[in-house]
Parts: C-alpha cells; sequence; structure tokens
C-alpha cells in the first residue's frame, strides 16, 4: 500500500439557494453528457464506418466506453470520499472532455475505440460523483427532489440520444457528436469550480491500488463476457468462458484483499448495512429488467411495424415520460413526507404489471397498446431508481457517500450488462426453435435480425417469421417479469428510516 499526504474535503452547502440550484443544473448537465454518450453513437455508426473504415472494429465504439465507464464507477466513488468531490468531478470533467476532442479529431476506427475508452474514464465519473455530490450539499430530508430529477435525466438520455444523434450525422458531420460535449462540458466545469465551495482538513491516505486491480479485472472481464457473447463470440466458444474465468478470480480477489485493507475501495462492511444490500440487489435486478427487456422494443418496432430506427426512438417516449414523471413526482413528494419506502414497493409492482402487459403485445396490437403498456413500465421504474440512492445515502455516514452511490450505480450496470445477455440469448433461442419447427425445410432466413432483409421475404415465409419473432419477445419480457417479482419481494424488506435533517 502506498501513503500518500492530501487533504479530505468536508463539504459544506454552497451559500444561498441560486447558487445551490446553479450548481445543480452543472451536475444535471454533466450527467446528461455521461448518459448520452452511451446512445447517441449508436445511429452514427454506419457513417463512421463509411469514413473511417474499420468495419470489424464497430461494436467496439459502444463497447470501449462502457468498459471504462464502468470499471472507474467504485474507483470514483471511493476516491470522492477520499479526496473531496468537487477535485475528482472536474479531474473527471476534464478527462471527458480531452477524450470527446480527441475522439472528434480520430483518423481511423483504433483511434476511435481506443479515444471512447479515455472518454469512458472520465464519463464514469460524471455520473456517480454528480449523485454523490448532491448529498454533500442537500441533506436527505430535502433531496428527494433532486434525485428525481437526475432519474428523469437518465431516462431522457436513452430516448434522445439516438435522435440527436441522427441529426447531427445528418445535418453536419458526425464529429460534432463529440464536439459538442466541449462547450456544455466547460461550462459545466467553471459552473462546478465557482459555486461549489468545501473546507479541507489534512489527514493521511492508503489508497488500495491491488483491491482496485482485482476490480478493475472483475468488472473488465464480466463485461466482455456479457457484450461479446451471443453476438461477437458464440456461446460454445472456450475463449469466452475463460474470459468469465478470470472475472470470478478478479471477484474472489477483490473479496480477500477487501478484508485486509486499511481503506477498501468497497468496504465489505457496507454490506451488512441492510439498506445498501437490498437497495444493491433491486438495483441489479431492475437493471436487468430495464435494459434487458428495452433492447428489444425498438426491434419490435422496426420489424414488426416497419418504423425506421429514428421512429422507433420516437415511440419510446411514452416509456421515458413515464420515468421522467413519476420519478420528479416521486422525489418531490418524498421531500415534502419524508417517507421513501413505500415508492420503491408500488414501483416494483408497476414494474412486473408493465412487463406482464409487454408479453401481450401481438404483431396485430395497435400501436397505442404499446404507448400504454411501456407508459406503465416507465412509471414503475421512476418510482424506484432514485429512490434507491437516497435511502443508501440516509443510511450510511457522509464519508461513505461517495463508495455507497456508487456501489448502488454499479450493480444496476452489472445487471444491465448481464440482461441484455441474459435476455438476448433467450430471445435467440425461442426464435430459432420456433422458425426450425414453423418454416419448411431449406427456407433461407436473414442471418442476422434486419428490418429490411425481413420485409423483402415471400409473404408466407414473412408471417411465419414474424410468428416465430412474436414468440421470442413474449419469452423475453415473460422472463423479465417473473424476475421483477423478486425486485418487488425484496422491496418489502426495506426499511423506512426517518430522512436526516443535515448531513451529521
Amino acid at each position: 500500500m502506498e501513503s500518500q499526504e492530501t487533504t479530505q474535503p468536508q463539504h459544506v452547502p454552497a451559500t444561498g439557494v441560486k447558487s445551490i440550484r446553479l450548481l445543480f443544473s452543472a451536475l444535471l448537465l454533466v450527467m446528461l453528457l455521461s448518459a448520452l454518450d452511451q446512445t447517441i453513437v449508436s445511429t452514427a455508426l454506419p457513417t463512421i464506418v463509411g469514413e473511417l473504415g474499420g468495419l470489424d472494429k464497430l461494436s467496439w465504439v459502444v463497447t470501449s466506453y462502457i468498459l471504462t465507464s464502468t470499471i472507474v464507477v467504485p474507483l470514483y466513488g471511493k476516491f470522492g470520499d477520499l479526496f473531496g468531490r468537487k477535485r475528482v468531478l472536474q479531474i473527471a470533467i476534464v478527462l471527458f472532455l480531452v477524450g470527446s476532442a480527441l475522439c472528434g479529431l480520430a483518423q481511423n476506427m483504433t483511434q476511435l475505440v481506443l479515444m471512447r475508452g479515455l472518454q469512458g474514464l472520465g464519463g464514469g465519473g460524471l455520473m456517480v460523483i454528480s449523485m454523490a455530490a448532491v448529498a454533500d450539499v442537500i441533506p436527505p430530508a430535502d433531496r428527494g427532489r433532486y434525485q428525481g430529477l437526475f432519474g428523469g435525466v437518465f431516462g431522457l438520455a436513452t430516448v434522445i440520444g439516438p435522435l440527436i444523434g441522427g441529426f447531427i450525422v445528418q445535418h453536419t458531420s458526425w464529429r460534432w457528436i463529440f464536439y459538442i460535449n466541449l462547450p456544455l462540458g466547460l461550462f459545466a466545469l467553471l459552473v462546478i469550480g465557482a459555486v461549489f465551495h468545501s473546507t479541507n482538513k489534512r489527514t493521511t491516505h492508503q489508497i488500495d491500488w491491488l483491491g482496485a486491480l482485482y476490480l478493475s479485472m472483475a468488472l473488465l472481464c464480466i463485461t466482455l463476457f456479457t457484450t461479446e457473447g451471443g453476438t461477437v463470440r458464440e456461446w460454445s466458444d472456450p475463449q469466452l468462458w475463460c474470459i468469465l474465468a478470470f472475472g470470478l478470480v478478479g471477484i474472489a480477489g477483490f473479496i480477500y484483499e477487501e478484508r485486509l485493507a486499511f481503506e477498501p475501495i468497497i468496504p465489505l462492511s457496507l454490506f451488512r448495512d441492510r439498506s445498501f444490500l437490498l437497495c444493491s440487489l433491486i438495483g441489479f435486478i431492475i437493471g436487468m429488467s430495464l435494459f434487458g427487456s428495452v433492447t428489444f422494443l425498438p426491434l419490435y418496432l422496426q420489424v414488426v411495424k416497419n418504423a425506421t430506427p429514428t421512429e422507433a426512438g420516437l415511440q419510446l417516449i411514452p416509456l421515458m415520460g413515464g420515468l421522467l414523471l413519476t420519478s420528479i413526482i416521486s422525489g418531490r413528494l418524498i421531500s415534502r413526507t419524508g417517507k421513501y419506502r413505500l415508492y420503491p414497493i408500488v414501483g416494483t409492482l408497476l414494474g412486473f404489471i408493465g412487463m406482464l402487459l409487454l408479453t401481450r403485445i401481438t404483431i396485430n396490437s395497435p400501436t397505442w397498446h404499446l404507448y400504454l403498456f411501456t407508459g406503465v413500465l416507465g412509471m414503475g421504474l421512476g418510482l424506484v431508481m432514485q429512490v434507491l440512492v437516497l435511502a443508501v445515502q440516509n443510511s450510511v455516514a457522509p464519508n461513505l457517500y461517495g463508495v455507497a452511490t456508487s456501489g448502488v450505480t454499479l450493480f444496476r450496470s452489472i445487471g444491465g450488462s448481464i440482461g441484455v445477455a441474459l435476455f438476448g440469448a433467450v430471445f435467440t433461442h425461442v426464435l430459432q426453435s420456433n422458425l426450425s419447427r414453423l418454416l419448411p425445410e431449406g427456407a433461407e432466413m436473414p442471418r442476422a435480425l434486419n428490418p429490411v432483409a425481413v420485409h423483402h421475404l415471400p409473404e408466407t415465409l414473412r408471417t411465419d417469421y414474424l410468428d416465430a419473432f412474436g414468440a421470442a419477445i413474449h419469452a423475453a419480457f415473460l422472463m423479465a417479469a417473473c424476475i421483477m417479482v423478486l425486485a418487488f419481494a425484496l422491496s418489502w424488506w426495506l426499511k423506512e428510516a426517518p430522512l436526516k435533517k443535515s448531513h451529521h
């Protein structure tokens, strides 16, 4: 372990309501930038490949950002606790902006993939430090309405990311997808530097570098396993399972190291905290259900309803509108009443109902059915996502805000990665089984889920294909509904702790 003389900031509220609102606006902006960069590139990928080449590296433009941003989440949480949220957030913003500028300047696909990884090193810190920074300036009793807006911003970014990406590519150059971050990020950096005040106390830190190494190894391998399984590599590929084995070794090494470390990255004692453990598990399940199932909604709209990618993105607005609405309303109600336990219970129940309703969607269902059902699902998710962060921050000491926030965020991210892989495997298996049963022997089907190729099939084959597709998507949503039941059961075990009126 390496000992380092440094300062441990104990943040104090920025003076005046206007300063707090300005700071909060800047935090919302940096979180929006981080969330957008996970989705904004998707619609620009064909254009980027057309200019830079490197089709074999296409998926890594997205994967490299997800990998690095996931790995650094717990590290940023710990470093924020050790060295102060303001300093660490400023470093994350600078890394993100440097990565964005270099992405825009990339001359080939290899450079773009590497710079996306650098951008992710900053992007992972933007989200978790922003949520933890709110805990530094707003006491738990008033924090609900602020955390609710974070949940709304995250949901909004999921929908508008592809739309903004498509608009920029159509009217300017794909490079402006990255350049647009620069003025917005610089503005946020200036505001945070001006109004995020702190006082400093001298202390000595021992950074758990070995624990960070084990954790990075575990997250890297698990994320690679879930993103490449069934897509880049077949599930039967031995190399894929070797990656998972290394990930499990990383987890075992991390647990062993955290038991010995003087200042562990994620203290194992946190898992003895009932609120942290339950919120992490619920967040993991929500991540699985949300990302694992919502992945198939644009596919359904393009394959069955013949929507363009942009139209499919627009038709998900009811989902994110419901999430935004209930996230903001529940946050305000929590700040007014001081009660939060009811919202995860109702939210997971609505999530289950929404998933169950989506299993009723058929190839002949009117589009308004999808709007209604996804709206119910979105309202359920909005009642849960940020309430979990609030409950955890209310149950831990102020010096653990960053670690606790990053822990819940990390479990949700891992749940999303595993959900996409798990539901994708179930969907593919059911689709292939039904196609082999329904279609005549020797019939040629599209090798990939290409909506254009499906619509060019002969009418008889297309009908059979859509029937098989419908059964596969039903299986994915049914599985998501069953998993959501587990989150509903866990939410009943959450304790209703009085929200603290101050940070101490």
